[in-house]
């Protein structure tokens, strides 16, 4: 029997030579007719040779685009040869640019199963493992603004808001992992496929932060309020009472975060550094924040109450109660109140209602009803208010007024130290003037630099409010005055879902929706 390298053993060769011969000598064939240059045997080679191989057969290779995966496509053997071996077809990937990366077992099942005309995934490169860098796990949130919950109803929980996140000593506040190295990956054709490089960042600063036995755990060193401010931990004390506070308690004053747990009652003033947050009701106070106020219960003022804060001021009503803020105001309800916020101010929930009062906003105004059935008189405001253009008037006029001043005080100046110059010397009396007046020039020039930083803040807030909006999502009845800018024009009729906003010098209307 032929074995795997040739088709016919070397006495089977002997036999069909002695055939053929005898084959001739029977039909009287001359040797000499045969083909010139070709012998019997390199005949009976040439047709072994015949029998095609997997390189010639129409078997092929597909590869990826991103030469990470090779597919074989096999024909199957012709008649008269035994089965692919796993070396022919490793050859035949090789040949074909597969150089690593061999899935062998599906090389083998191919060749065991007989598979054929079928793509079967015969290699597949290894993707680069990315590392990571170095990066701490803090163990508190960082979205330290909790936003409030909406209820079923459409109505807005301040109950459960807070601004204020607590640690206590020694708790972990931040564990710092170290960069961990990635693996180089390859493709199908021997190409690195390299990992970026990885890197370790810089210790953890901050306040009230310590080590203890593992350098990258980080623990609190006493109790307060925890905040990431650019990069570094903060932990301030907080001054929290867990009951209602009263006259008897006095005037709270606190550099930190006051917290209070009970209510408030009238005649308490409350002075906090950073933020206010109280949980009970509230009545005709003074609260001062340099953060936020969060009111969870909202405010009774009794036209006595002051609530400002340079940040954002959060409730779930205003009533008779002057409200600053120089960032939002956002509540379910504003009742005949003086609110004025330097950001928005938006009434939230499904009743989001101003009813009486004035409200002025630089950045515009979002509410689901504006003024009532019974036409309570209610003014609604955004962009600057008057008094901010009649301020940049008036600081025109003492800019021009210290110009012509300064202009005068350098002339004279200039006429002394020209004399100066002629003279050589000037009486003592004149020297002083001199001095007095340089003296007054630097004033002048001080004086007109602060006025023209004022000047340019203000035109800066014009035009930063020019493009403010009175949004209306429900009804705005008759009785509401709606203001932007410098102009004002009253509501004649009720109406709903309208948009207000300036144009031209003009105030102008659309609708932002139809009533079903």
């Amino acid at each position: 029997m032929a074995n795997n390298d040739d088709f016919l053993s070397e006495r089977e060769l002997q036999e069909l030579r002695q055939e053929i011969d005898e084959f001739i000598g029977k039909r009287g064939i001359d040797d000499k007719k045969q083909p010139e240059g070709q012998s019997l045997s390199d005949i009976i080679d040439e047709a072994n040779s015949s029998i095609l191989s997997v390189e010639k057969n129409g078997s092929y290779v597909t590869i990826s685009k991103d030469n990470m995966e090779a597919w074989l496509y096999l024909i199957a053997p012709e008649e008269g040869r035994e089965d692919y071996t796993m070396d022919e077809l490793m050859d035949f990937l090789k040949q074909n640019g597969v150089l690593t990366g061999f899935h062998r077992s599906n090389l083998a099942a191919m060749i065991k199963k007989k598979v054929y005309e079928r793509k079967i995934l015969v290699a597949q490169g290894q993707p680069a493992i990315e590392g990571n860098n170095g990066y701490f796990e803090y163990k508190f949130d960082l979205n330290q603004r909790k936003a409030p919950k909406v209820l079923a109803n459409g109505r807005v929980d301040y109950t459960n808001m807070s601004s204020l996140q607590n640690v206590h000593q020694g708790e972990v506040v931040a564990i710092y992992h170290h960069a961990k190295e990635g693996q180089d990956g390859y493709d199908i054709k021997g190409k690195n496929l390299p990992a970026k490089k990885v890197k370790e960042i810089p210790p953890l600063q901050g306040k009230a932060i310590y080590h203890e036995d593992d350098p990258d755990v980080y623990l609190a060193e006493r109790d307060g309020k925890i905040e990431l401010k650019n990069g570094k931990v903060d932990i301030q004390a907080v001054h929290e009472i867990n009951g209602d506070v009263t006259l008897i308690t006095g005037k709270i004053e606190f550099y930190g975060d006051v917290i209070i747990n009970g209510s408030v009652e009238s005649g308490v003033v409350i002075r906090a550094g950073r933020n206010i947050e109280i949980k009970g009701n509230v009545e005709a106070v003074n609260l001062f924040a340099g953060g936020d106020i969060v009111l969870s219960r909202g405010i009774q003022g009794g036209k006595r109450a002051k609530v400002s804060a340079r940040g954002n001021i959060f409730a779930d009503f205003l009533e008779h109660t002057v409200v600053v803020a120089g960032g939002d105001v956002k509540a379910n309800t504003i009742l005949n109140s003086r609110v004025s916020a330097d950001g928005q101010i938006i009434l939230t929930g499904k009743k989001g209602a101003i009813i009486g009062g004035y409200t002025h906003a630089m950045m515009g105004i979002k509410a689901t009803e504006i003024g009532n059935s019974v036409e309570t008189k209610t003014v609604v405001h955004v962009g600057c208010e008057k008094e901010v253009y009649q301020k940049v008037q008036n600081i025109r006029a003492q800019e021009a007024s210290q110009t012509n001043e300064l202009k005068e005080l350098m002339e004279e100046v200039d006429s002394i130290i020209e004399r100066k110059k002629r003279a050589g010397k000037i009486p003592d009396g004149l020297e002083i003037k001199l001095k007095v007046l340089e003296s007054r020039v630097s004033s002048a020039k001080k004086e007109l630099d602060e006025s023209r930083k004022e000047l340019s803040k203000l035109e800066e807030l014009i035009t930063k409010g020019q493009d403010s909006e009175i949004v209306v999502n429900g009804n705005i009845y008759r009785g509401t005055v709606v203001c932007v800018a410098q102009v004002q024009t009253p509501i004649a009729n009720d109406t709903c879902f309208m948009k207000f906003f300036q144009q031209r010098g003009m105030i102008e209307s659309s609708v932002i929706a139809y009533s079903s």
